[in-house]
């Protein structure tokens, strides 16, 4: 078995490695950059959007038989961008030239993710359930879904669809990690003398999903024959009201939780980028400026906390469980556990 993880660094690919960290598998890890985490994993560093590029990394590759493609080119304006033909385009683009030049022999694994059922475009049909046709109106994982259902049919290899719900982790810049934001704004929060306020909107009910648990459900199905050319919504396995888990938050901080206070993060957490930078020497941090860590994460976080408006979405995972993978996470042990961890990497303060 050899396994190529493309868009290893972020939030998905990190948690694939750590799941096939003890496998007898050969690993592969494709991004821009280099790791920044402990891994077994042999790195190549290429732009998915550079054909040229693309074509002289990956020709020289054999023997791959796993594919897990968890890349994604996102626009600046995060969540208007998931509406723009050029961010379809690129995220298609970028596939093309991953499956023009290598192509597994055995098993590919394709994420989506809530927007399979529509809810960034309008109030969707809860739970989320994937016999559900698909919306209508834009999105790139159809044209993805499209392009590996037509490769995969003319090659003989099989795929599957994970689709989870806010993966949570500990990965550094990714642009829609709930668990980083929480964890810089709660430290910004308690270096001001503050209460722990929450800043969304009205609560509403949806689901997050581990990385780790998602790496793990991706090593299943790329053995399980009952996940071949199957697509399976996957989440922690219980539900979620963002404003109960504000204790949770508040504890891994040693804070106190104050009243609701609706605020936007696009708006408010920037200016608070040379206190981060001076905290940052104060508690002898990584080193990682505001940015670096959120990237477009503040965007995410307002809509995540249904701070312009929210809706309840829910994913059933009984087509998971009954195809044989039953592994779950209470979410706020999941976030604790997580919190923890980027205390432990001097990432976030003590």
């Amino acid at each position: 078995m050899k396994m190529l993880v493309v868009g290893a660094r972020g939030l998905v690919g990190q948690g694939v490695l750590e799941a096939m960290e003890d496998a007898d598998c050969e690993l592969v890890g494709v991004s821009r950059r280099a790791p920044d985490f402990p891994t077994r994993a042999e790195f190549l560093s290429v732009d998915l959007t550079d054909r040229d590029a693309c074509r002289a990394v990956f020709s020289g590759l054999s023997g791959v038989t796993h594919v897990v493609y968890a890349a994604l080119h996102e626009r600046p304006e995060l969540i208007a961008g998931w509406q723009d033909e050029r961010q379809i385009a690129t995220n298609l683009a970028m596939l093309t030239n991953v499956l023009d030049f290598v192509e597994p022999t055995e098993h590919l694994t394709l994420l989506q993710g809530t927007k399979a059922y529509g809810a960034h475009l309008r109030p969707m049909l809860n739970p989320g359930k994937e016999h559900h046709p698909r919306h209508p109106g834009p999105n790139f994982y159809w044209v993805q879904e499209d392009l590996v259902r037509e490769r995969a049919m003319r090659a003989g290899w099989a795929f599957t669809i994970m689709r989870p719900q806010i993966v949570c982790g500990v990965a550094v810049g990714s642009p829609m990690n709930m668990t980083m934001a929480l964890g810089v704004y709660a430290s910004i929060q308690r270096e001001l003398g503050e209460l722990l306020a929450f800043p969304g909107g009205a609560p509403f009910i949806t689901q997050a999903t581990d990385a780790a648990l998602l790496g793990r459900a991706i090593r299943w199905a790329g053995a399980a024959e009952s996940a071949r050319n199957e697509t399976f919504n996957v989440t922690n396995g219980d539900e979620l009201v963002w404003r109960s888990l504000w204790p949770s938050v508040a504890g891994a901080f040693g804070m106190e939780v104050g009243e609701d206070r609706p605020a936007s993060l696009v708006e408010a957490m920037p200016g608070h980028a040379e206190l981060w930078d001076r905290m940052t020497a104060k508690y002898r941090l990584s080193g990682h400026s505001m940015s670096d860590l959120i990237g477009a994460s503040w965007q995410f976080a307002d809509a995540v906390f249904g701070l312009h408006g929210s809706q309840h979405t829910l994913l059933s995972t009984v087509k998971i469980r009954q195809a044989g993978f039953a592994d779950c996470i209470d979410t706020e042990v999941m976030l604790a556990g997580q919190l923890r961890r980027l205390q432990a990497m001097r990432v976030l303060p003590p």
